[in-house]
């Protein structure tokens, strides 16, 4: 038992798909990072092994008690060839805030990063070089222990898959449709809310249904008590800009704790901007759309980085922003960001990590 990376490389390699047609998280790359945890001894066997189905007990706890965490974020490759990974150390912190939630057992964060660096190195080649394009990072873990006992597990696994992707959304940079979701709720405080576990998702899944049926491409949960303030999109953190003032949700905890996010607050506050976490109702968004003070909305995440928002149907209301248009702002992040992201701009802010 060591926590000495182990590497073994596939015998047989895949093609790589066109860069052109990429669909999110659809193909993989050839091998994974995984790593095991028994009580008692922690964190063991770190190891890149050939990307293959895994074998679990029936009795493994995830299936019947969904302890689970994951996290997402991109390896970016520049235009001298360079990898650069965006706040990694930001994701694995929460990974770890997530587990903690869910009494699942940490992970060395800084030894994680390190078998991650050289996962990467291995499948370089899987990042691809369009323009919009990434190589997603899905981290997670899971329960492993066969027992059916109402118990955190004794036995984990710890895996990071890889995928090369376009955009997240099919419309995307241009402005996509949100539906309001006045009925279900997706998190309270003191619940997993900011935790990214698998179950959050899920139990999203028969609001997503209605907005995809009312032809919307997202849902924009409210708060679980009084289902008046925004909280958060189903991928997304939100932002809008109203009469000049930038705006988004306080973390007040039922709303996850995006990496974007931050990024946002932080380059909005560099350029001066006026900028407010704070409680906001559907009411004051209507009313600032009644009064043509609603300029942009927009929201914020790894996969999609930034997606302008052109539409929202609340309660049978439906408020255009911007003409459906992608604004000045919206704009203005999202090139700064991958241009960050991707070595096209200079990093001020020292969030970027080179792969080397």
């Amino acid at each position: 038992m060591t926590d000495r990376l182990e590497i073994i490389k596939s015998t047989k390699r895949k093609a790589k798909p066109d860069a052109g047609n990429l669909v999110f998280g659809k193909q993989f790359s050839d091998h994974m990072l995984m790593m095991d945890y028994l009580e008692g001894e922690g964190w063991i066997n770190p190891r890149i092994v050939p990307y293959e189905p895994i074998s679990l007990d029936p009795a493994a706890m995830v299936f019947h008690y969904g302890q689970s965490v994951f996290e997402g974020l991109k390896a970016y490759r520049t235009e001298d060839e360079r990898i650069l990974l965006f706040r990694p150390e930001k994701n694995l912190q929460r990974l770890n805030r997530s587990s903690d939630r869910l009494s699942i057992p940490a992970i060395d964060e800084e030894k994680v990063l390190g078998y991650l660096k050289e996962f990467l190195k291995l499948e370089k080649d899987w990042i691809p070089t369009a323009e919009g394009t990434s190589l997603y990072i899905r981290p997670f873990i899971f329960a492993t222990e066969p027992n059916l006992s109402v118990a955190p597990s004794k036995a984990y696994t710890f895996m990071v898959i890889l995928s090369p992707v376009g955009s997240y959304y099919a419309e995307g940079i241009h402005p996509v449709g949100i539906y309001v979701e006045n009925s279900y709720t997706r998190a309270v405080r003191g619940g997993t809310g900011t935790a990214k576990t698998a179950g959050n998702y899920s139990a999203a899944y028969k609001a997503q249904e209605r907005a995809t049926e009312m032809g919307q491409s997202q849902v924009l949960w409210l708060d679980g008590v009084e289902k008046k303030y925004i909280e958060e999109v189903g991928s997304m953190n939100v932002f809008f800009k109203i009469n000049g003032e930038v705006v988004t949700p306080a973390l007040n905890g039922s709303i996850l704790e995006g990496i974007t996010r931050m990024s946002i607050l932080e380059l909005l506050k560099s350029w001066g901007m006026n900028v407010s976490e704070r409680r906001i109702s559907m009411e004051e968004i209507y009313q600032a759309y009644e009064a043509g003070q609603l300029e942009e909305a927009f929201g914020t995440g790894t996969a999609a980085v930034i997606s302008p928002v052109g539409e929202l149907n609340w309660d049978g209301r439906k408020m255009v922003i911007n003409d459906r248009q992608t604004g000045p702002l919206s704009k203005k992040l999202y090139d700064t960001l991958t241009g960050i992201q991707t070595g096209r701009l200079d990093d001020p802010f020292n969030w970027t990590t080179e792969i080397k």
